[in-house]
């Protein structure tokens, strides 16, 4: 494969629809367990007064996106999806570095983020890069055809994993346009 030209963006309102499919194509592994698709442009434009979508980019369109929200001194993170022609590439863990890097620079102290207990490969995933398992909660998203909860996940950022303070509140606006 050639050298892939990839560049990150916020993503915008246009987004919604290109962001609602990459996120459906990628989540549709987890029909095994749940019904319907993960999301909607809708649901994606309503996520985005709270938060933001970053999103790998290339010739071809969104390659990979990932949802950022603060939340008291954490930055949670969801809905991370590379496109399935693009998986294996290291894009997955490049986005959460993009995230973990804004998450730091806006003075937060933790990353955070939920994974299904079924999705085993995942939980092994983000231990490998260094996030911990936290407390569990109940799957309320979509129905489910067999039972499941959620488990946190959660990683220390600053002075915590780099022995440097946290840079404080930077003007990062996840929550503006």
């Amino acid at each position: 494969m050639d050298t892939l030209a990839i560049s990150v963006r916020r993503a915008t309102s246009q987004d919604a629809e290109a962001l609602s499919k990459l996120v459906n194509d990628c989540y549709r592994v987890e029909r095994f367990f749940v019904e319907g698709d993960r999301t909607n442009p809708d649901e994606i434009a309503e996520m985005t007064e709270n938060g933001v979508f970053l999103v790998l980019e290339e010739a071809n369109g969104l390659a990979a996106a990932v949802y950022l929200e603060r939340r008291g001194a954490a930055i949670y993170f969801g809905m991370l999806s590379v496109r399935a022609d693009l998986q294996g590439l290291g894009l997955g863990t490049r986005l959460v570095r993009i995230a973990e890097a804004m998450g730091e620079a806006m003075g937060a102290s933790e990353v955070t983020l939920k994974i299904v207990n079924l999705r085993e490969e995942l939980g092994r995933w983000y231990r490998s890069l260094g996030y911990r398992d936290g407390a569990t909660a109940p799957y309320t998203h979509r129905n489910v055809k067999q039972p499941c909860h959620f488990v946190e996940m959660w990683k220390p950022l600053g002075e915590a994993t780099t022995g440097r303070p946290v840079v404080g509140d930077l003007a990062v606006g996840l929550g503006a346009a």
